[in-house]
């Protein structure tokens, strides 16, 4: 009888651990894609405020790590130190200016786990804005 209370309590604790173990890495990724996006945001701000206006979207990223063509005057990158624009699960950053999304500038995002846009919680996308919900009263 106590033997299979002990299973019963070591099976309810598997169920319990055994999602959170096994999402450990990935929870890692979607964090490592935050920082990554917070960075990058730090040097499109840097990049805005010496030429006067973010890279357009045919210029994309590479703008950080080097001068578009024709150079801007002030460009006085690189504004990063590594041009690598992929996500923890190797897709590439999508960066679009100007942005489409409550009057952010630029809007700049990972599609999360499975590529796509959209999803839900490890496959949700990973943004630079934050979407605003309007609470009903």
């Amino acid at each position: 009888m106590e033997l299979t209370i002990v299973i019963v309590i070591l099976g309810i604790l598997a169920a319990f651990i055994a999602p959170r173990v096994i999402n450990a890495p990935q929870q890692a990724k979607v964090s490592k894609a935050q920082t990554e996006i917070s960075g990058l945001k730090t040097a499109l701000e840097q990049y805005a405020i010496a030429i006067g206006e973010y890279p357009t979207t045919e210029q994309g990223l590479n703008a950080l790590w080097r001068a578009p063509s024709p150079a801007p005057p002030n460009w006085d990158g690189p504004y990063i130190d590594s041009p690598n624009f992929a996500d923890p699960w190797g897709n590439p950053y999508v960066y679009r200016q100007p942005g489409t999304h409550y009057g952010y500038d630029y809007d700049l995002y990972s599609m999360g786990k499975d590529g796509k846009v959209g999803g839900t919680e490890l496959d949700a996308d990973i943004t630079n804005w934050v979407e605003e919900t309007t609470a009903a009263y």
